[in-house]
């Protein structure tokens, strides 16, 4: 299922932007497993909307309601996690000439040719930025259980619209919603205390796993792990990584143009990655679509609430890719050392 995620650490999003409501079910987190729904809740208020006039004016709680698996003591019960978070500040009725006319840089013109008619239309529905919010319980449950092993994962911007002062972020968004645009921008995602020796070979490489959860997030572009790109422009004796000793009769490396992972394995250095998110693909500005009834070229105007920039809310979201892609695969490590899980 396209809608899940993980093999230990496995969690499956449901519902629609517009839907009733929206949610995760969780599987594989050991039982006695502590959660602080507290911590949750404030990772959640990260990216929950309409709180910041950078955001869209769309007001939810996103308060998430455990349905099962935690006992009473804040620990798993070892059945599955399930959170449902209720939609309620809903338009759908914006969406209307959406029907036919699919928004340019969208997942609209797809998801009519996969599902005709039938399909969810109103606020994006399965390809709506709003699943995110169940993505960021599942992260940020497993952001809880990486903590509890030393490793902390954070995420910063890095540029937007390749403004690359902070200091100007607000301003360069705020310019773009003033002309009825929108931006994108570059957030970078650290992991720091990862123990060596985690992920796999080839196709389970640490890389391949986090890169599937982070493009799970419907506007990220892109993404490199260390040098990234510029590491094609390098020689191999600039872009190798020299191993020094380190404490404890350790080895790291020097720098750290690797990542973090060689081989789909971490090497205990930090691992770092950098994702490129688009502009949001809704924007006030007349753009030329199909309808396709008729396959004639028309205006298109998009009325509704919609982010001019999903940069700032993207940070948590990027940074509980990560965490769950991690913590499953620590997971499976831990079972194959033990021998069964």
């Amino acid at each position: 299922m396209s809608n899940s995620f993980g093999n230990l650490f496995r969690f499956t999003i449901f519902g629609q932007s517009h839907a009733p409501a929206i949610g995760v079910t969780i599987e594989g987190l050991p039982a006695g497993s502590p959660v602080d729904l507290a911590v949750l809740q404030a990772f959640l208020d990260r990216r929950a909307p309409g709180k910041s006039p950078l955001s869209t004016a769309r007001k939810e709680a996103d308060i998430p309601e455990l349905l099962s698996g935690l006992g009473p003591e804040g620990r798993t019960c070892g059945a599955p996690l399930t959170f449902l978070i209720r939609n309620g500040d809903t338009r759908s009725g914006d969406y209307e000439p959406l029907r036919f006319v699919p928004r340019p840089g969208h997942a609209d013109l797809p998801a009519m040719l996969r599902f005709g008619e039938d399909r969810d239309y109103p606020g994006g529905g399965q390809f709506s930025g709003r699943l995110t919010a169940p993505l960021c319980i599942a992260g940020g449950i497993a952001i809880q259980q990486l903590e509890l092993l030393g490793i902390r994962v954070e995420a910063k911007i890095l540029s937007i619209g390749g403004e690359k002062d902070p200091e100007r972020f607000e301003e360069t968004i705020l310019a773009a919603a003033g002309e009825g645009d929108s931006v994108g921008g570059v957030i970078e995602c650290t992991i720091h205390g990862c123990p060596p020796g985690i992920g796999e070979p080839m196709f389970g490489g640490l890389e391949n796993r986090i890169a599937q959860a982070v493009f799970g997030i419907p506007a990220v572009k892109g993404i490199e792990f260390g040098a990234g790109f510029l590491a094609a422009e390098m020689t191999g004796s600039a872009c190798n990584d020299p191993f020094v000793p380190g404490p404890e009769g350790s080895i790291r490396t020097e720098g750290n143009n690797h990542g973090g992972i060689l081989g789909g394995m971490s090497t205990g250095m930090p691992i770092v990655f950098r994702a490129a998110v688009k502009p949001t693909p809704s924007i006030a500005l007349e753009q030329r679509s199909v309808d396709i009834r008729t396959g004639e070229t028309v205006p298109l105007r998009i009325g509704g609430r919609h982010d001019p920039c999903i940069v700032p809310r993207a940070v948590p979201c990027m940074e509980a890719a990560a965490a769950a892609a991690l913590y499953d695969a620590i997971l499976e490590r831990r079972c194959s050392q033990n021998g069964s899980c």
